[in-house]
């Protein structure tokens, strides 16, 4: 069931810190697949359980899902456990010879095949051999002068502008620095916290000085946001894992916000909470 952005009464769109381009909002609920009728979920729905359950990233759900779907289809819709290792090589031969992807495009849905056979059906499904490999082309990293990262940087505004200030100036990966919240950026040790970052870690990266003023600015516009929405009764934000029963108050607290918020609200059908997503990535 998706998630309709709606306008809480009372919510003036002038109030709002101005950007250029609206942020898109993803509005499907976090919850896990009920049984109904007794029947048991479907396969796909007992991967994104299992997805879920290990706190796996929203991404890596919708990529996983893709490629099982394409394999079971690949074979005809047969059920993966009437199968096995030969047609795990046959379909990734078949990405390689037919469809040219890269080597990390076949490597991601390897695991997304062998996370549905062990994680999901509980089977080991051996050695996958006989596979074609897609070649992995050697080539430089295209690294961008100073000058050429100003003049790019020249060229953006606003949210855009400071995301992508960040990314370069703190060496932040796009969803890392979309999803700060207001308390992982500590302006007095000029420090910012990365949480919950690749492989599911955290760590510390430093603030650059040239983003304190305009990331003060920034977040003065972002709190004058919220408290518009707080008294138009809205204002809250999802939070990670069980924090939320941990902290009942926290969804409208200002250190739990997004610092690059979306343009519009969103209705949650599990809570009915008017929330607020972080900016999109396809806005950046």
């Amino acid at each position: 069931m998706r998630s309709r952005p709606v306008a809480p009464s009372g919510f003036s769109a002038a109030t709002a810190c101005s950007r250029p381009d609206p942020g898109r909002v993803s509005g499907s609920a976090a919850g896990l697949t009920t049984v109904a009728d007794g029947k048991p979920p479907r396969l796909l729905d007992r991967v994104r359980d299992s997805i879920r359950t290990r706190h796996y990233s929203p991404q890596t759900e919708k990529a996983y899902v893709q490629w099982i779907r394409r394999f079971i289809l690949f074979h005809g819709k047969r059920h993966p456990e009437q199968m096995g290792a030969a047609e795990i090589g046959a379909f990734l031969t078949h990405l390689a010879v037919k469809e040219g992807v890269s080597a990390s495009t076949q490597n991601q849905a390897l695991a997304a095949i062998l996370f549905l056979y062990q994680m999901v059906l509980d089977r080991e499904v051996g050695w996958v051999t006989d596979v074609v490999s897609a070649k992995r082309p050697q080539r430089l990293p295209v690294v961008l002068s100073r000058a050429e990262v100003a003049g790019l940087l020249r060229g953006l505004a606003g949210a855009p502008y400071l995301v992508a200030s960040v990314l370069y100036g703190a060496g932040l990966r796009l969803l890392e620095a979309l999803t700060l919240r207001v308390k992982d950026i500590d302006f007095d040790r000029r420090e910012i916290t990365v949480r919950d970052g690749k492989g599911r870690k955290d760590r510390i990266t430093m603030l650059p000085d040239a983003l304190l003023v305009p990331l003060r600015q920034h977040l003065a516009c972002v709190l004058a946001q919220h408290e518009v929405d707080i008294n138009a009764g809205a204002g809250f934000v999802a939070l990670p894992d069980a924090l939320r029963q941990k902290y009942p108050s926290a969804p409208r607290e200002w250190r739990w916000q997004w610092v690059f918020p979306a343009t519009r609200h969103y209705k949650d059908m599990a809570t009915g909470e008017v929330r607020r997503h972080h900016l999109h990535e396809t806005v950046i």
